[in-house]
């Protein structure tokens, strides 16, 4: 490991590091490309610092970086010619007649709001009672102030707290730590998230209404217990999905990937918005639908 963190790049690194596309022009897949011939040198977590200083004044979203990282770490390219390669599942590009034919039907934030068994009509957070709805009989649960400052504790712990935090991992975790792909130690890492308890599908793009008409209309196919704003462009769709088969959650994530949504969040351990939370930019994470019935 010691020999790892001061590798000298080699110049190819070096010069890929140097040159990164403008948002719109192939960032994202920069970040991967260049992220898979850095693993032989650096630590995951020196890759996200680089990658971070590299891009610096572009519009890179939240978690993006530490995707890249991740994700490239089963491709990591080798010195010796040599590749680890593992079969991606594809994921479906957007089928633009199938979003517009679901967002012009007229429905929008209004309409999840009213539908909502639900309202919370004050200005307060109510984190903790929905965490409580939602994860019952005091789970391990994941939660960060920011993707920096985590910690996995049972949800008993974190009371009081949870109104100024901005992350959890949607589903318990089966431990306390687990083991990164890069072999370190950590309290949120895949290999201590449990079974997947909430699927939950969020998109950047796309106006409020947009995406609260694109979440009502995956309730007809899910059991949708929550609609979270996250303090900036996008909500966050929770469906309770405990119990189903990997098959038919890929089904139902695929389906939401063809409407626009990002896939990123299939992954258990991906953290989301805290309901009720708060952004790191002091905008409340407001809870615009809550049926907790679908959980018992």
């Amino acid at each position: 490991m010691t020999t790892k963190l001061f590798r000298p790049l080699p110049l190819f690194v070096r010069d890929l590091l140097a040159s990164p596309p403008k948002r719109g022009e192939g960032l994202n897949l920069w970040l991967y490309r260049v992220a898979r011939v850095l693993h032989p040198y650096r630590l995951a977590s020196d890759i996200v610092k680089l990658l971070e200083a590299a891009t610096e004044g572009e519009p890179v979203k939240l978690g993006e970086i530490e995707r890249a990282v991740e994700r490239s770490a089963v491709t990591a390219w080798r010195p010796d010619g040599q590749r680890v390669t593992t079969r991606a599942f594809p994921w479906p590009s957007v089928n633009q007649e199938q979003r517009e034919a679901v967002t012009g039907a007229g429905f929008g934030l209004v309409d999840l709001w009213e539908v909502s068994p639900v309202r919370f009509q004050d200005n307060e957070s109510h984190a903790e009672e929905v965490i409580d709805a939602l994860f019952p009989e005091n789970p391990l649960l994941c939660v960060g102030r920011n993707i920096w400052q985590f910690a996995t504790q049972h949800r008993e712990s974190w009371r009081g707290q949870l109104a100024q935090m901005q992350f959890i991992v949607p589903s318990p975790m089966s431990r306390r730590t687990g083991v990164t792909q890069d072999g370190r130690k950590s309290e949120h890492t895949l290999s201590n998230t449990g079974p997947s308890r909430f699927l939950v599908v969020e998109r950047d793009s796309g106006n409020i209404d947009e995406q609260s008409a694109i979440l009502l209309h995956l309730a007809g196919r899910a059991p949708l217990a929550l609609a979270v704003h996250s303090g900036s462009k996008s909500i966050h769709g929770w469906f309770y999905c405990a119990g189903q088969s990997e098959q038919r959650l890929r089904a139902f994530m695929r389906y939401s990937a063809a409407l626009g949504a990002d896939h990123a969040t299939w992954t258990r351990s991906q953290f989301v918005r805290m309901p009720g939370g708060m952004r790191d930019n002091g905008k409340p994470q407001t809870i615009y639908f809550f049926n907790p019935e679908v959980c018992r």
